[in-house]
C-alpha cells in the first residue's frame, strides 16, 4: 500500500508538471490547418519522442548532462529561449501564414512539423519533466522494479496527453476559425510568459538572479 501511494504521488506529480490539459489548446494552436491524419501523426510522434527523452533522463539524466558539462539551469534557459521564439510565431500568425502558402500536404509535413519542437520538447518533455524523472527514479535505495514502475507512470501520463490530442479536432470545430485565432494569440502570450519563467528559473538555479542589478 505504501508503494502504491508512492506511485500515485509520482503520477500526480508528473501529470501536474507535464500538464496534459494545458497542452491540448497549445496542440490545437500549433497544428492549426492540419488534417486529422496529420494531427494524429504529429501527436503520436511528439508523444513517442517525449517518451524516449524522458526515459533517457530517467535512466541517465544526471550522467548525461554532467558528462557534457550542461547544468539543469542552463537547460532551462535554452528551452525557454527556444519556446519564446515559438510564442512570437503564434502571436504574429507566422505559422498560419506559412501553412496557407503551402499547397501540397507533403510540403507542409516537411516545412512546419511541430512534433519534435516545440511539442515533444520543451512542452511535453520539458526541463521540469526531465528533472522530475531524475528525482523520482533516484529515490534512496530504489531498485530496478522501482525504476520500471516510474517509467510506467510516465507512459500513463503521456497516454493522457495523446488522448487529449486526439480530441483536438472537435474542440477546434467548436471554436471556429475566429475562436481559434483568438485562442492562438492568447496562448501565444501565455507561452511567452512560460518561456520567460523557464529562463528566470534557470537564472535563479544558476544563482544569477541575486547578481542582477535592480532598476529604479
Amino acid at each position: 500500500m505504501a508503494d502504491l501511494s508512492l506511485y500515485i504521488t509520482a503520477f500526480v506529480t508528473l501529470f501536474i508538471v507535464v500538464d496534459p490539459i494545458g497542452l491540448a489548446p497549445l496542440f490545437i494552436a500549433l497544428t492549426q490547418g492540419m488534417s486529422p491524419r496529420q494531427r494524429r501523426a504529429v501527436g503520436l510522434r511528439a508523444c513517442a519522442v517525449a517518451a524516449i527523452l524522458l526515459t533517457l533522463f530517467g535512466l541517465l539524466g544526471e550522467q548525461l548532462l554532467g558528462g557534457i558539462g550542461i547544468s539543469m539551469p542552463a537547460f532551462r534557459i535554452a528551452g525557454g529561449l527556444l519556446l519564446f521564439l515559438t510564442a512570437l510565431d503564434m502571436l504574429f500568425e507566422r505559422r498560419t501564414q506559412r501553412r496557407e502558402g503551402q499547397s501540397a500536404e507533403s510540403a507542409a509535413d516537411q516545412a512546419d512539423d511541430p512534433s519534435i519542437f516545440p511539442l515533444a520538447t520543451p512542452l511535453i518533455a520539458g526541463p521540469g519533466a526531465m528533472a522530475t524523472m531524475i528525482l523520482l527514479v533516484g529515490s534512496p535505495g530504489a531498485g530496478w522494479g522501482h525504476v520500471a514502475a516510474i517509467h510506467g507512470v510516465m507512459l500513463s501520463v503521456l497516454a493522457c496527453v495523446m488522448a487529449l490530442f486526439l480530441i483536438a479536432g472537435p474542440i477546434e470545430r467548436a471554436l471556429g476559425r475566429t475562436g481559434v485565432l483568438v485562442v492562438t494569440r492568447l496562448l501565444g502570450m501565455l507561452l511567452a510568459a512560460l518561456a520567460v519563467q523557464f529562463v528566470l528559473d534557470g537564472m535563479r538555479g544558476a544563482g544569477m538572479i541575486g547578481m542582477l542589478p535592480t532598476g529604479r
